[in-house]
Parts: structure tokens; sequence; C-alpha cells
């Protein structure tokens, strides 16, 4: 008897030591950290800086921020060129051009009277890179916005070009067109990258190359934007249809399908509005 008793009391005293060894050796696991808040998106963040902008009273002289015209929220874009992929479809004759506005007029939505016109570098600086420079101008100058356009490519009617607009004010603008020299002057972030990136310099840095004017009739239509355009050259009149999208190949096969279905005389489009002012004469 005495013996199980002391073989009890050894093994009691066995675990006994086991179980403070355990908790010796124990892991002790660190309380997981708090889950990273999202982030704001994009719009949210501009709509903050531009809320902050507004607050700051600027001297006489200078856009206001309260003026969405002379303050755009797009001119705090971010700097990088976009794509912009669109369907170019030319309508055959002025006749074919009536009968698609007339078919379309329950879906407009707008008419924009653009002047187009262009500038490269003296030394040709932007052409020699597949690049130009454009100041549009909308109706009677309400609106002026510099585009900086490269590297355009043309297939099937498809087109992609890299694309950056900025808003301009359109006073400034005309003064440009005959003194081209002042583009230089500008404080723009558009004309700070023809600076730095195609080095375009100096008050006789620019040169003017003319440009065209441009009817376009804009159409809300099947869930597509349709541009509708009569563009007038000094040597013809062009009539075409655009439309830009993600899904260029459905957008063309959608058009493709109204326009063979009304009899409407059209083709793929072959070279933009920019490179026909260029050649100077129709496709």
């Amino acid at each position: 008897t005495t013996t199980t008793t002391t073989e009890s009391h050894r093994k009691s005293k066995l675990r006994s030591k086991t179980k403070k060894n355990s908790k010796k050796l124990a892991v002790v696991t660190p309380p997981s950290p708090p889950p990273t808040p999202p982030q704001p998106p994009l719009a949210l963040l501009l709509s903050s800086v531009n809320s902050i902008v507004q607050k700051i009273h600027l001297p006489k002289g200078i856009a206001s921020a309260s003026n969405p015209k002379l303050f755009p929220i797009r001119s705090l874009s971010l700097p990088s060129s976009e794509m912009e992929v669109e369907v170019k479809l030319r309508l055959a004759n002025a006749e074919a051009h009536r009968r698609v506005t007339t078919l379309l007029s329950p879906f407009h939505v707008v008419t924009h009277r653009q002047h187009n016109l262009f500038f490269d570098g003296a030394a040709s600086e932007l052409s020699s890179r597949r690049a130009i420079l454009r100041l549009r101008f909308y109706g009677n100058d309400e609106q002026c916005v510099v585009s900086l356009k490269a590297k355009a490519v043309l297939v099937d009617g498809v087109s992609r070009v890299e694309e950056d607009e900025e808003d301009l004010d359109p006073k400034v603008g005309r003064e440009c067109v005959p003194e081209p020299g002042k583009l230089g002057l500008l404080e723009s972030r558009i004309l700070k990258r023809v600076k730095e990136e195609f080095g375009v310099v100096g008050e006789n840095g620019f040169l003017g190359l003319g440009g065209f004017r441009n009817v376009r009739n804009v159409y809300d239509w099947k869930g597509l934007k349709l541009e509708v355009d009569e563009t007038d050259f000094d040597f013809g009149t062009l009539y075409e249809i655009e439309c830009e999208s993600a899904d260029p190949e459905e957008a063309k096969r959608i058009l493709e399908e109204f326009l063979k279905e009304k009899e409407i005389d059209y083709s793929y489009s072959v070279a933009s509005k920019f490179a026909i002012f260029r050649s100077g004469k129709l496709p």
C-alpha cells in the first residue's frame, strides 16, 4: 500500500510539473492588427481637393475656383495620356448625311460648332514623333480645349490614338492663333508636357498649321454616343460618323447593321480629319 501511495504521489507531481512547463512553453498569439480602412475613391479625393481650393482667396484677375468653367475639376486629372478608341465610318455624300441625321433626330442631344486649329514645333518636333497639338474652339468661343494627340492608328474603321486634354481660357487661346509663340508662355499642364517631352521651347518654338471647321451633331442611340460630323475643308466637305466605345467591334456591328438596313452608302474611314487636312484632298 505504501508503495502504491508513493507511486501515485510521484505521478501527481510529474503531472503538475508538466502543466507548469506547458504554461511556460505556451505561445502567446499577438492580437490581429485592425483592418486597413478602405481607401477613398479618386473622385472623392478630387472633390475634397477642389473644396479646399474653393476656400482659397485668389487675387483679382486669377480664375475663381467657384467658377467651374474657369477652374474645372478636369484640370486636376492625371497627366498621362489615355487611349481614345473610336469607330469611324465615312458617309458617301451630303444625302447620306441628311438621311442619317433625319433618322436619328429623335435621339438628338446637342449640336457643336467647332473650329479646330493645329500647331507643331518649328522644327517639326511633334509631327516627327507622330504627335500634334490642337486648339478646339466651341460656338462663339464659349469654350476652348487644348489637346495633345499622338501615335494615331486607323484600321478597318477603328481609330486608336493617345490623347490628353485640358480646358484653356478661350480668349487666351485666340491670342495664340496669330502668335503661336505665346503657347510657350502659357501656364498649362499640356504645354508643359510639350516642352519637356518634345523639346518645343521659346517664343519661336511653335508653328501654326491652320485648321478647319466642323459641325457635330451628337445622339444618344441604343446605348451609343454617336457623333455625326460635317467637316468643311478648303478643298471639300467630309461626312462621317464617330462613336467612342470600349467595345469598338460591337459598336461597329450595330452601326453597320443600321446603315445597311436603311440602304445608306458608307465606307470605313481611312484617314483622320487632321491627316486629310494636311494632305489637301479628300480620300
